[in-house]
């Protein structure tokens, strides 16, 4: 209660000050220009009704002078106040008090919205492209042909050759049995037939699950003499990232021989912050730009949203992929990232016409004649200065822009002293 009481006191103090100032200028502006003000800013000549204390409005007088209960300078009422407004918290202010405290009014419309949001990236290479390089048999590395990371591969270029005394038996396997099934398939017992062409089939299927070529089967059919060593060869066309391939090393099946990236597409992951998750999507196109290639821009989708939130930098991960024709964006650059928001065609306000008590936002339409009513709204986006507004205001209304701390604190007065008389 004391608190309500203390917060009214020192509204009323307010209110008093900005009166004695109003009249302390007009006097100054007077006794300057040697004439009065016009008519519409001089109270002279403004009719009085009568006197009232502003913390007790029940109380009137007939002339000026200072309430008895609490020694507040009475305020006086004027005719053209009379018909005060009857919505509760509207307010009238005369245009001397709204020249006074600087109140400045805006039409409402609406705008296309686009934002900007800009953060940092690094480039990364596409996970979906990557091709690691293993051989399905033991055996020993013979020619190297890729001896070295970074090196560009064609899909079909040869990587190593290998010895492998199971490849080699098995060739040997092969080439029994397709002898097998050319001198026992026009037998005329079919079990001895079918046994010999399954047999050379179950040889040729060996050799395939051990990555030999279609290439390589027609040559040892060709040629009916067993190769020592077998070339492997790239799978696709990229970079060798990863190198553990050396002469006369021995390998094995669980050994990863080549990691080869496909830098052709490439990837930009970018930390966005998490109150901005909501305004970026999926489809949405971003602009990019490297401290290396200053003017030039590159343009790409964003083709995922990470799921974590950093719990350090309070960022999620964009990732943006974007073609690499010319190898020009490489693995580990950072990069400067642009994201074009488009919020469409939205009403908006300037962002200091917004009062915000903390449980709600509103602003301050002007009505006409001097008479400003304070109307509940949904704030949005902010944005540039600017508030989008999603509920509580229509295209072409006037709000108060400048000067509405001094009427809400006259609306909040009114509404504790309608409050209290009642």
């Amino acid at each position: 209660m004391f608190r309500k009481i203390f917060r009214l006191l020192a509204l009323a103090v307010l209110v008093a000050l900005v009166a004695n100032f109003s009249g302390r200028v007009t006097a100054f502006f007077q006794s300057k220009t040697g004439s009065p003000p016009r008519r519409e800013e001089t109270a002279a000549q403004r009719k009085v009704l009568y006197w009232y204390d502003p913390m007790h409005s029940s109380y009137k007088s007939d002339k000026p002078g200072v309430a008895p209960d609490c020694g507040m300078q009475l305020v006086p009422q004027y005719a053209e106040e009379e018909s005060a407004p009857t919505n509760a918290g509207s307010i009238r202010v005369t245009a001397e008090k709204q020249q006074l405290i600087g109140v400045q009014t805006e039409t409402v419309a609406r705008e296309e919205l686009i934002r900007t949001v800009r953060t940092t990236g690094q480039v990364t290479s596409d996970e979906t492209r990557l091709a690691h390089v293993h051989v399905k048999v033991n055996g020993f590395i013979d020619k190297v042909y890729v001896d070295y990371v970074g090196q560009l591969v064609r899909k079909g270029q040869p990587l190593f050759t290998l010895y492998s005394p199971d490849l080699v038996a098995t060739q040997e396997e092969y080439l029994i049995a397709k002898r097998g099934a050319k001198e026992l398939g026009s037998s005329q017992f079919a079990e001895i037939s079918q046994g010999s062409q399954s047999l050379l089939r179950s040889a040729r299927e060996r050799l395939k699950l051990w990555d030999i070529s279609d290439a390589q089967i027609r040559k040892l059919d060709e040629t009916g003499e067993v190769t020592r060593t077998l070339t492997f060869y790239s799978p696709v066309t990229g970079f060798v990232t990863d190198r553990k391939v050396y002469p006369q090393t021995a390998v094995t099946p669980d050994m990863d021989l080549y990691l080869i990236s496909d830098l052709s597409n490439i990837w930009v992951n970018a930390d966005v912050y998490e109150y901005e998750v909501p305004f970026v999507k999926v489809g949405q196109t971003a602009e990019m730009q490297l401290s290396y290639y200053a003017g030039k821009t590159y343009t790409g989708k964003i083709t995922y949203i990470y799921p974590a939130v950093d719990p350090v930098s309070r960022t999620v991960k964009v990732r943006i992929e974007l073609r690499n024709p010319h190898f020009d964006l490489k693995p580990q650059m950072f990069a400067d990232v642009a994201l074009k928001i488009n919020y469409g065609r939205q009403i908006v306000v300037p962002q200091e016409a917004v009062m915000d008590s903390g449980e709600r936002q509103y602003v301050f339409l002007a009505k006409g004649e001097g008479t400003f009513e304070p109307r509940v709204i949904r704030a949005g986006a902010r944005l540039d200065g600017k508030v989008v507004v999603l509920e509580g205001l229509s295209g072409g209304e006037t709000i108060v822009t400048s000067g509405n701390f001094l009427i809400d604190s006259e609306s909040r007065m009114k509404s504790a002293m309608s409050g209290m008389q009642h």
